[in-house]
């Protein structure tokens, strides 16, 4: 989730994700995590089960490059500079 608008970001991509049956992790920008993790919080709290929804926080280049080589990562969605 980009800086500039870290909850509708992550809203945008978690909501129709999970709609859909996914589970899905999360990776804010390095200066807005405290954005998702309420949100996270707050979806738990409404009834949605642990391990649905996860964040990860770090720095981009790190945590985004563990999380794109996962084997059990099926897509990416990638919201960012083209730097990236």
């Amino acid at each position: 989730a980009p800086w500039n608008y870290p909850l509708q970001m992550a809203a945008w991509k978690v909501l129709p994700a999970v709609a859909a049956g996914n589970t899905i992790v999360l990776k804010p920008a390095e200066i807005t995590p405290l954005t998702s993790l309420m949100f996270a919080q707050a979806a738990t709290e409404a009834g949605i089960p642990d391990g649905v929804i996860n964040i990860v926080t770090g720095a981009g280049k790190d945590a985004g490059e563990h999380l794109v080589g996962h084997p059990d990562v099926v897509m990416t969605s990638f919201t960012g500079s083209t730097a990236v």
